[in-house]
């Protein structure tokens, strides 16, 4: 007994009023659809009753999502009803009272849709604050529809309308038909969540997003200013609005504030590194535009993010994936650069490490950091980069094939720099081309000719060329002559000169003699080689009388200067001149030039 009376309580309110306990927003959605579904209803009131219907859903939202939290903490509000109401059933269908157990049926229907509809609504603000992405919301948006639809489908499985074509004047038959048609009504509501849920899917999705830093209310109350409203209807067919506008101005405001804290960060993380600590303050100013266009890259990203109302476009990240990705490889790519010149300037002169393999291995560190940046790249763009390199075992003889000119020169430009043959700034004379080494690349090298024209020259092909380096020596550039005096000089005078020549040759400062000295603190005795013909030292001096020639007397004047200077070797050589000069006018020897003598055989005997 205590039990029916416990179970009467609960079913008090629809038992003495006939009323069922909705909350507002359902009562007046119900009040609309059966204004909406009135014989009197014409089609102009019903375009304006959908136009109030949609704007009481969107101020629903606006309240659902301002008042998120309390939402959620709401427990099964119709709990004890159905409860109480399973009971009532099973008692009426033991005494065989069918319309009572029908009217009772159909209310705990009407309480199971409204609960499924509430934890449809529950289950989709939890993933609001789940979801990474709104891709991914709209996908748990359209399963919590199936799951819906799928459960009204399982509750509505007995055609209820055959009650309304029941005739007579009992109070449970009376209750029973009210009951069908509001209960086709609260199916009619749930469609109606289902549709708007959809509607302002986005309008969640971003609200939401406000909602994490507590400004959902102040913007639904900016919202509802008449001005803006007037301003919005101006601006929404551009997509924007006075919130996002104010949003976009204020992060904007926010990163060009923060920015200069940025450089100031970047310089003291590089200053941490302890290998990079005095190249920080160098790196920072060759980063500076960088860092100043990734600023500009974020800006315009948060700005586009916001004008699509927090949603991820995939081509959109991708591009500005893109954008990142090289970024962070050029900037590599400057730090790398910046530390190596610093680092090359402090390398003293005597340094035994060659400045082309230092260029070389730069090129080849540059190429790496490019290669791996543009792999970078292609993962930013979702490319899959296992196929990629998978492919490129494929493709790698394809490859090979096609680059067979590169790889020659690549390995030509290993050869070069191992055997030493010539370095950056020698005189070189390779494939009839003579020049200065200008740099030895990876593929090519280049040549200053004298007549300041720049010759390319592959490296595979230099690798096997004959070349004559001017600058392979260290001591000795060779001064060699012929002074022709004539013949009718006399012996003792031609022998003199040859004397005073050599002597003077070998007292002269700037000609090498075997009094010479020579550092030899490079030399490896391990090495069974010549240290004169292996570094390039010339001491030789010889003058003597030559030859008699068709007209001349010749003496051979063959030395070497010191320096290997072309101009320092001229002016030697020009002092050495002078000297040989004063030498011959001084021993009464003239230079011969080339002459011929006839005889006339037939005056010479007339005359005799």
């Amino acid at each position: 007994m205590k039990k029916i009376f416990f179970l009467l309580f609960l079913l008090l309110p629809v038992l003495i009023f006939g009323k069922i306990d909705f909350i507002p927003f359902v009562e007046n959605q119900l009040e609309l659809i059966k204004e909406m579904n009135s014989e009197e209803a014409t089609q102009e009131r019903i375009v304006k009753l959908i136009k109030k219907q949609e704007f009481m859903y969107s101020k629903a939202i606006n309240q659902l999502l301002e008042d998120k939290e309390d939402y959620l903490k709401r427990s099964n509000e119709y709990k004890a009803q159905v409860f109480a109401l399973n009971k009532v059933i099973n008692l009426n269908k033991r005494h065989g009272n069918a319309l009572a157990v029908a009217r009772d049926e159909i209310l705990v229907k009407i309480y199971t849709i409204l609960e499924e509809q509430k934890d449809m609504i529950k289950n989709i603000l939890i993933s609001l604050d789940n979801v990474k992405s709104y891709d991914e919301y709209e996908k748990f948006l359209n399963k919590e529809f199936v799951r819906n639809q799928t459960r009204l489908q399982e509750i509505n499985n007995i055609d209820y309308k055959k009650y309304l074509e029941i005739q007579g004047e009992s109070k449970v038959l009376i209750k029973v038909k009210e009951y069908v048609k509001l209960y086709y009504m609260v199916i009619e509501v749930n469609y109606d969540v289902v549709k708007y849920l959809s509607y302002f899917d986005k309008k969640m999705y971003s609200l939401n997003e406000y909602s994490k830093y507590g400004l959902v209310a102040p913007i639904i109350q900016i919202n509802e200013m008449q001005l803006t409203k007037n301003i919005n209807s101006m601006l929404e067919p551009l997509g924007l609005n006075i919130i996002k506008i104010l949003v976009i101005i204020f992060v904007t405001l926010l990163i060009y504030g923060i920015k200069k804290y940025v450089y100031t960060w970047a310089q003291s993380l590089l200053f941490r590194i302890k290998y990079i600590q005095k190249y920080s303050k160098d790196i920072v100013n060759k980063l500076h535009k960088i860092i100043k266009f990734i600023m500009l890259l974020i800006n315009i990203e948060i700005v586009v993010y916001i004008y699509n109302d927090f949603i991820s476009v995939n081509s959109i990240n991708i591009t500005f994936n893109i954008l990142y990705s090289f970024l962070f490889t050029y900037a590599v790519y400057k730090t790398l650069n910046t530390i190596v010149s610093i680092k090359i300037s402090e390398i003293d002169n005597n340094s035994s490490v060659k400045n082309e393999i230092i260029n070389v291995g730069i090129k080849i560190v540059n190429f790496l950091v490019w290669i791996i940046g543009f792999l970078l790249i292609l993962y930013s763009a979702g490319v899959n980069l296992t196929a990629v390199l998978s492919g490129l075992g494929i493709g790698g003889f394809a490859v090979a094939l096609a680059a067979k000119d590169s790889l020659a020169n690549f390995f030509g430009t290993l050869s070069i720099l191992l055997s030493d043959t010539f370095s950056q700034g020698d005189w070189i004379v390779a494939d009839k081309q003579e020049g200065t080494v200008v740099e030895i690349g990876l593929r090519v090298t280049t040549i200053r000719t004298f007549d300041n024209a720049l010759i390319s020259i592959p490296n595979a092909n230099l690798a096997n060329a004959d070349i004559k380096n001017w600058n392979k020596r260290r001591l000795g550039r060779r001064i060699k002559m012929s002074l022709g005096v004539k013949y009718d000089s006399k012996a003792d005078d031609i022998r003199n000169a040859v004397l005073q020549i050599r002597e003077m040759l070998q007292t002269h400062p700037d000609i090498a003699t075997d009094k010479t000295e020579i550092d030899r603190s490079q030399y490896s005795a391990s090495k069974i080689l010549s240290y004169e013909d292996s570094h390039g030292i010339k001491k030789t001096l010889l003058v003597y009388l030559d030859e008699f020639s068709s007209s001349s007397i010749n003496i051979l004047v063959y030395c070497f200067s010191k320096t290997v200077d072309w101009e320092e070797w001229l002016v030697t050589k020009e002092d050495v001149m002078h000297q040989m000069m004063k030498i011959l006018e001084k021993n009464n020897l003239e230079f011969a030039f080339p002459s011929m003598s006839i005889y006339h055989e037939n005056e010479v005997k007339n005359i005799s």
